[in-house]
């Protein structure tokens, strides 16, 4: 059953990846969009093709997640046209670099936080009071395995990741006694533009995560968020966890022997 058809779902970094797949499988569905990004171009050209190809609404607006002036206008603007959305998908986020803690760059560290963390909540603090007053709404986290299981080097990234699965289970418990609902979803290897992030635009390098298996693809984890929002409105869905057949938990991956 499509239950989307006509509402409103706002996603964050969605000019590319898993946001953009987000947009594209919402649109399909006959969902209008409020889509934020940093970069313009991309947003435009994904909004161009989202309205000839479904003929949906896409309203779009250049908004870092890290900004909170800038995130407080953008909802500001939404507030006014009388346009609060049905659904917050708070997808904005990223790895910056690989490295052990005593080796770590405190400039990756600082963009992690900032936009896995501080980004996720300069975003939900702006969106949440009007789902709150209107008493409707569904907040949808992306976090990761990585905030499951840590691993070698992830150390800040891990940290954050653990810190949207707990800011998950604290908006839950915010929210009790309206009907909203708050969500998780946890994906562990998808081939995105993440790795190429992590390593500063080394593609060789962000290759060669994926190599020897199947990861998961940006439209494999929309289908899996389709099937969240897409609940009714009893049921929610606290946390899901989706890899990769191959993966079975952040260390262990059935890679082909070469």
């Amino acid at each position: 059953m499509n239950r989307v058809r006509g509402k409103l779902i706002l996603i964050t970094g969605a000019s590319s990846g898993i946001g953009a797949a987000c947009a594209r499988r919402f649109a399909a569905d006959g969902a209008n969009l409020v889509l934020w990004a940093r970069r313009r171009e991309r947003l435009a050209e994904l909004g161009v093709e989202l309205e000839r190809g479904h003929g949906v609404a896409a309203r779009l607006a250049q908004v870092d997640v890290r900004d909170r002036a800038a995130v407080n206008r953008a909802t500001a603007e939404l507030v006014a046209a009388a346009e609060v959305p049905d659904v917050l998908l708070n997808n904005a986020g990223l790895a910056s670099g690989l490295a052990k803690i005593h080796e770590g760059d405190p400039d990756d560290w600082d963009r992690m936080i900032d936009t896995n963390l501080k980004g996720l909540l300069n975003v939900t603090r702006a969106i949440l009071p009007h789902m709150v007053a209107r008493r409707r709404g569904h907040v949808v986290n992306i976090g990761s395995t990585a905030g499951h299981m840590t691993y070698p080097m992830g150390n800040v990234y891990n940290a954050t990741k653990f810190g949207v699965r707990a800011l998950t289970e604290g908006m839950n418990l915010d929210v009790a006694g309206t009907p909203i609902r708050v969500s998780s979803v946890d994906p562990g290897y998808v081939e995105t533009e993440f790795s190429e992030v992590r390593f500063h635009g080394d593609k060789e390098r962000a290759r060669g995560v994926y190599q020897g298996f199947r990861p998961l693809t940006a439209d494999d984890v929309a289908d899996a968020i389709a099937y969240v929002v897409n609940l009714p409105e009893h049921v929610n869905i606290v946390d899901l966890v989706i890899v990769p057949t191959a993966q079975r938990n952040v260390y262990v991956v059935d890679r082909e022997q070469d």
